[in-house]
């Protein structure tokens, strides 16, 4: 939550930004105070507190306290945030799994309000798609690109800072930047967006939507990860990223219509040519 103040400071109000240094200054304070503590302290108004609140994605000051305080908490473990060293490994299993399928559902529950329909529009008539990731996004744009090439859509995979920069610099009208992040927090992305954007190309991006990452992105599908991925490795929010990119796929096979099918189909066919075992001729 800390993090997300200092990132969003400049896109804030000057009275909001008050609420927002005073909030970072004073966390442990911020983390007890009641709503009138808070905008009699940074001198605002109640109704700018809700507003700062509102501006960082949040539901309401209680959810700023709630963050804040998770922020100041060192974690119990490392290892997954809703497993506790004293956990049965069967517990810890089936909380692992639990995670994993709440944040399917709660991708599946915000579907409608995705941009899906846009985002198929505009891979549908592609030059070419690049899936562009950094860490363990990474592995999210390579699996995306492994599945989208054989729709018979050019496609390539950049997994490091100076690949996805050098690409975004020479984007054309007609290529698609597809930049998965579970944070938004990398730099680099924000600005590959806006060099990609400057050569005609768009730019879709898979993200927390209160980022500069998605501020520079012509199109946004809305992420929050319900785990910190500064402290915990992505495991739940990376499973979310998958399963939506497989929709896309889909989704835009279906909108490709026969030639992609085609193209599915022949690309199965090359694999199972050469497993089949092969004829010795004498």
């Amino acid at each position: 939550m800390l993090d997300r103040i200092e990132q969003q400071m400049p896109t804030l109000s000057p009275a909001e930004q008050r609420v927002a240094r005073w909030v970072l200054g004073h966390p442990r304070q911020a983390a007890r105070a009641k709503l009138a503590v808070v905008a009699q302290s940074s001198g605002t108004s109640e109704p700018t507190v809700i507003r700062f609140c509102r501006h960082l994605g949040l539901s309401g000051f209680r959810e700023l306290a709630i963050g804040v305080t998770e922020a100041l908490s060192r974690p119990a473990t490392y290892v997954h945030r809703d497993v506790g060293a004293d956990d049965a490994t069967s517990d810890a299993v089936a909380k692992v799994i639990d995670a994993s399928v709440q944040s399917l559902l709660d991708v599946r529950s915000r579907l409608s309000a995705m941009p899906i329909d846009a985002a198929v529009s505009s891979m549908s008539g592609a030059r070419q798609l690049a899936f562009a990731g950094l860490g363990a996004s990474g592995h999210v744009a390579r699996d995306a690109c492994q599945k989208f090439f054989r729709l018979g859509i050019p496609c390539a995979t950049l997994l490091d800072s100076p690949m996805i920069l050098q690409f975004a610099a020479i984007a054309q009208p007609r290529d698609v930047l597809i930049i998965t992040s579970q944070s938004g927090r990398w730099p680099e992305l924000a600005r590959a967006a806006e060099l990609a954007q400057n050569g005609g190309a768009t730019v879709i991006a898979l993200t927390d939507p209160q980022t500069s990452l998605a501020a520079a992105a012509d199109i946004v599908f809305p992420y929050h990860a319900l785990e910190d991925t500064s402290i915990y490795t992505p495991m739940s929010s990376r499973l979310a990223q998958l399963a939506l990119l497989d929709a896309l796929q889909v989704a835009l096979a279906l909108a490709l219509g026969a030639p992609a099918v085609a193209n599915l189909r022949n690309a199965k066919r090359a694999l199972r040519a050469e497993t089949a075992p092969q004829t010795v001729h004498r």
